[in-house]
Parts: structure tokens; sequence; C-alpha cells
């Protein structure tokens, strides 16, 4: 059995990070290095996977668009109906489920991202510098708030 750990922030650690996955107590590497070239292995994987079996014709931008709502959804479906304590605490089995639609995302996601020529990495960088511009610490701390309405 795990013992419970906590942050030192004081959120409760489950599988490495804590619960309110504060900056410091994420789980990966912060090279952001080591994630690119992680991602680039992975769209590469993708890529020769698509090509042995002659996919590629079918992986427009609208498809890959399309599949990746489809898988999203299919994500979202094992937290329907639980509450907010239960899909904190999932069970091993459901958790690895989840991780499997985790994985199916994440890989129409980076197979959207090379087919439309937009690096992941890039594009999220600058959208946590646009979101720290529209969400100010001062104002947005503790609130749900969209920001128009901050």
């Amino acid at each position: 059995m795990r013992l419970k750990e906590s942050c030192s922030e004081g959120s409760l650690i489950q599988d490495r990070y804590c619960s309110t996955r504060h900056s410091k107590c994420l789980p990966f590497d912060r090279d952001s290095t080591a994630m690119t070239d992680s991602l680039r292995n992975l769209a590469e994987q993708l890529d020769q996977f698509s090509q042995d079996r002659n996919w590629q014709q079918f992986h427009s931008p609208k498809n890959l668009a399309s599949a990746l709502v489809v898988e999203a959804g299919e994500l979202l479906e094992h937290f329907q109906w639980l509450t907010e304590e239960q899909s904190r605490t999932l069970a091993p089995e459901k958790r690895e489920a989840v991780g499997a639609e985790v994985a199916d995302v994440l890989l129409y996601l980076i197979q959207l991202a090379n087919a439309l020529g937009v690096d992941p990495i890039a594009a999220a960088q600058a959208k946590l510098k646009l979101n720290a511009l529209k969400y100010p610490v001062d104002r947005a701390r503790g609130n749900s708030k969209k920001y128009d309405e901050l």
C-alpha cells in the first residue's frame, strides 16, 4: 500500500504528482528538450505506423480532429456520473483504461499537429504565456471565472 505524502504546498501526492498539480510538483522532466525529443520520437513512430498500413490517405486534418474528439469523448465516458472525489481516486483497472484513452487522445493530437506543421510544445508554451497575461495571479488565484469576468 502506498503511503500518503504531501507536496511542498500540502496537497496529497498521488502517483508521483500532487493532486493540485503545482508546476514544481509535476512528474515530467523539466528539461523541455527531453520532452520535445520524446514527442518528436513518438510522432516519427506514429508516421511509420501509418505508412506501414497506408493510412496517410485517411489522415486529413479534418479526419484527425474528428477522431481526436471521438477519443476525448471516450475518455470523458469513464468519468460520467462519478463524483469529484471518485474521479480523483480511480481503481487501478479504471486508471489503466483511462490511461489507454489518454494515449489515444495524445496520439491523435500529435498526428494532427504533425499534419498541420504545428509544434505542440511551442504552441503550448505560447498559450501558457498568453494565459498568464489573461489570468494574472493577483486576480485569478482561487477563482474559476473566465478572464473577461475577473
